[in-house]
């Protein structure tokens, strides 16, 4: 095999025409730099300015939310009108100051909003948490088909505004227990109507989304998606689903489908229930890659578990991936990428994060949060720190967002 700097350092060609500088890609973070209104809060464009210069050839955003009133966290920016067009131009210029591209991870969190910023989450159906997680979450109320249409309308509207603020792409976020997410999976979409059943009707929610656009934004700017390969849920969204799903968006024009899984029920993605064959190899949904690369040529991403130089470059040589996603590495070094592509023989410093309380070690939360305030770290230009405590790094969250971060917030 060429050395990985060889591999990884190849461009790639999207279905738009857009083109890749390299294969390395920093997959969508938990930034909650949002300012008081939700707009692009004064350290995204540093933060970003600090991941354009570490040489990815994609970067993605943390999730960006349609609608005031759904807010996955506290510090989640909200795309809905062109009202701070200005600051979102601001972190465009930022993210695309290196020689990656820049796209943002169009969200909305449906059932998935804490209780204390909303008490009136919505989904495709009413169907509650385990018990464990109820004291976080509500449970849903199903959505009306004209409130659908209405979702269906916001991200098209907000990847246009994305696209005229100077961002060189959008993702839907299809996976980890998001709406599209839910709308995708039997657990969470009981519906009898068109919206839900087989899965030709349970993926017609995504497919409009990404129509819409489609429309907005034209067929020559990048739009891709983020999909599970399952949500690992008793009854739920299965590998069987997901390739029908991936087969679909490749007939439809997407221009990368990353994989991923999970959801905050059963967080996958974070690889610790995973076996330790799948660990050692570093991707954990490299499987399911191989079988969906078997029914189509759309080109594909795959995050989770990549920690070398070599297991990244042994996954695109292979065929089976295009594109190697980070998100944890980029948190704790930044540089990651352009040390692989100078030939670096590389490891990341990424460790389990561990409180010693099994209760929050599980709980996909909490690692969130510690790899936020490392990402906060470098919003106000300051260096990471891998290795600081856990108990420090929560003491921080909960001294920076206190109960005025969970307030409401209503579109005017």
């Amino acid at each position: 095999m060429p050395n990985p700097a060889q591999v990884l350092g190849q461009p790639l060609t999207l279905p738009c025409g857009a083109v890749l500088a390299n294969r390395i890609m920093k997959s969508a973070t938990s930034e909650a730099l949002g300012d008081r209104d939700h707009g692009a809060g004064p350290g995204l464009p540093v933060l970003y300015r600090t991941l354009a210069q570490g040489g990815a050839g994609l970067i993605v955003t943390g999730n960006v939310m349609v609608d005031h009133r759904q807010l996955g966290e506290p510090g989640n920016v909200v795309v809905v009108d062109e009202t701070r067009l200005d600051a979102l131009a601001r972190w465009a210029v930022a993210g695309t100051s290196g020689a990656g591209q820049l796209w943002v991870q169009i969200n909305h969190p449906g059932r998935q909003v804490p209780k204390m910023l909303f008490q009136d989450p919505v989904g495709p159906s009413a169907v509650p948490f385990a018990p464990a997680m109820q004291r976080f979450f509500a449970t849903p109320r199903a959505l009306a088909e004209a409130e659908i249409a209405d979702i269906v309308r916001r991200f098209g509207e907000a990847a246009r505004i994305a696209k005229k603020a100077g961002f060189t792409g959008v993702q839907i976020h299809g996976a980890h227990g998001y709406l599209v997410s839910q709308f995708l999976s039997p657990h969470t979409n009981r519906r009898t109507d068109p919206w839900g059943g087989a899965i030709q009707n349970r993926m017609r929610f995504l497919l409009e989304i990404y129509a819409a656009i489609r429309d907005a934004v034209g067929d020559a700017f990048p739009v891709g998606v983020k999909l599970n390969s399952a949500d690992f849920q008793f009854k739920g969204f299965s590998e069987d689903d997901a390739v029908i799903v991936c087969r679909a968006l490749e007939k439809e024009g997407v221009d990368l489908i990353e994989i991923s899984g999970g959801s905050y029920e059963s967080p996958a993605m974070t690889g610790r229930k995973a076996p330790e064959k799948v660990r050692a190899r570093e991707a954990y949904f490299l499987d399911f890659a191989r079988r969906v690369r078997r029914e189509i040529a759309c080109p594909l991403a795959l995050t989770g578990g990549f920690r070398t130089a070599e297991g990244m470059a042994r996954a695109v040589e292979s065929g089976d991936v295009d594109l190697t996603g980070l998100a944890r590495s980029l948190c704790v070094d930044p540089d990651m990428p352009k040390k692989i592509l100078a030939g670096e023989p590389y490891e990341s410093p990424v460790r389990p994060i561990r409180t010693g309380v099994k209760a929050l070690d599980n709980a996909a939360m909490l690692e969130v949060a510690w790899y936020g305030l490392q990402l906060s770290r470098m919003a106000r230009g300051k260096k990471p720190h891998p290795r600081e405590n856990p108990w420090i790094g929560l003491a921080k969250v909960l001294g920076k967002n206190g109960f005025s971060a969970f307030r409401r917030k209503r579109e005017k």
